[in-house]
């Protein structure tokens, strides 16, 4: 489970140096797509999988459909993890990202978002909007309980 965040750099060789607990958890492989947010989702290749199937079942007839293939499908790129953790990104990519000498990684459990710092910053003032949030998320049904009391 892909959990944090973390300030990443860039090495010499223009790689994304990932800590540890996440880089080797993408070992088995995994894929790099442009997000919904002006940022990047690293996904492990069972996750990516599983949202390839279910991007697959959109009628290639209804035109949001052939929209999110284009962005997710056609902006994918399999992951290069080299043996230091280091994650080559395509150019393409990074600079949809606005991505230069260093990354914000968030985890998302199942997914990484790669944010530039300067939007990672606008989102995260977004997070820490306590009164909004409390209005946001009032519709969702968040439980610790498996079986909550009615």
């Amino acid at each position: 489970m892909f959990l944090g965040q973390f300030i990443c750099s860039f090495d010499s060789q223009n790689r994304l140096v990932l800590p540890a607990s996440l880089g080797g958890q993408l070992k088995a492989g995994g894929y790099v797509t442009q997000g919904f947010d002006r940022n990047l989702l690293v996904l492990s290749a069972g996750a990516f999988e599983q949202v390839y199937r279910q991007i697959m079942s959109v009628s290639l007839t209804d035109p949001l459909g052939r929209l999110l293939l284009r962005l997710i499908l056609g902006t994918a790129s399999e992951l290069e993890l080299d043996d230091s953790g280091g994650l080559k990104l395509p150019d393409y990519l990074k600079g949809f990202a606005g991505l230069e000498r260093n990354a914000v990684v968030v985890g998302q459990g199942d997914y990484l978002e790669i944010w530039s710092p300067g939007m990672w910053s606008k989102q995260e003032l977004e997070i820490q909007d306590a009164d909004s949030n409390s209005q946001r998320f009032a519709s969702l049904n968040l439980t610790t309980r498996a079986n909550p009391a009615h």
